[in-house]
């Protein structure tokens, strides 16, 4: 059970500035899409799709790391990864095991014979967006597992972009389109009320002090 009143507490040693930021972000973030990368190597790379989901309010993040564990690079999330909750999974199969439970379908961001271009992807269905490695590009066992292929129209000689690049343009598309429609696709309250509470351990210094001096009052 959360205590709203121990949240409120903690929240009045912010400034209201910062109060009302986190109301505003908040307010904007979703779990109807999340990310998911697979064993990305460039570390920057990671990070940066940490960034873009933070900038585009998408609230967690799903990291593989079957075969590349590295440390995210805090100066390319610019502090995002302190907003954004991140999901590590030593493997692909648990990683797709647990999206699904969790009511997502897989999409793997990767040209197809049954690909779907971008603008006429259909944002009403929770997903999960899978970006794989630089070179190999996704797995052929989140290719198996897939229940759609997406791509992004390309009109030049190049036939690829960053992962973080294709990550962002995905990312506006979609949420831009998803606060379009009826869908109730922000938190719920018990997920904000966590998020704030989270969010305020993050944030102040004296967090622990605060809390044992509420517990005694």
């Amino acid at each position: 059970m959360i205590d709203i009143n121990l949240i409120e507490h903690l929240e009045s040693y912010l400034t209201e500035n910062r109060r009302e930021r986190f109301k505003k972000v908040l307010s904007q973030r979703t779990k109807h899409f999340t990310v998911a990368t697979e064993d990305v190597y460039q570390l920057h790379n990671t990070s940066a799709v940490i960034r873009s989901c933070d900038v585009f309010g998408i609230q967690e993040v799903n990291i593989v790391e079957e075969q590349n564990t590295k440390r995210i690079d805090r100066e390319i999330a610019m502090g995002a990864q302190k907003w954004v909750d991140l999901n590590r999974y030593h493997s692909v199969k648990s990683c797709i095991a647990d999206l699904k439970q969790k009511g997502y379908q897989i999409v793997a961001t990767t040209p197809h014979t049954n690909d779907c271009v971008l603008h006429e992807f259909d944002v009403t269905k929770k997903s999960c967006f899978f970006f794989g490695r630089e070179t190999e590009g996704l797995s052929q066992e989140v290719l198996d597992a897939a229940d759609c292929y997406l791509k992004i129209p390309m009109s030049g000689f190049t036939e690829s972009l960053n992962i973080s690049v294709s990550a962002a343009i995905i990312l506006q598309h979609v949420t831009t389109k998803l606060k379009q429609t009826d869908i109730n696709w922000q938190l719920s309250e018990t997920e904000l009320l966590e998020k704030r509470l989270d969010w305020c351990k993050k944030t102040l210094k004296s967090y622990d002090d605060i809390v044992e001096r509420y517990l005694k009052s």
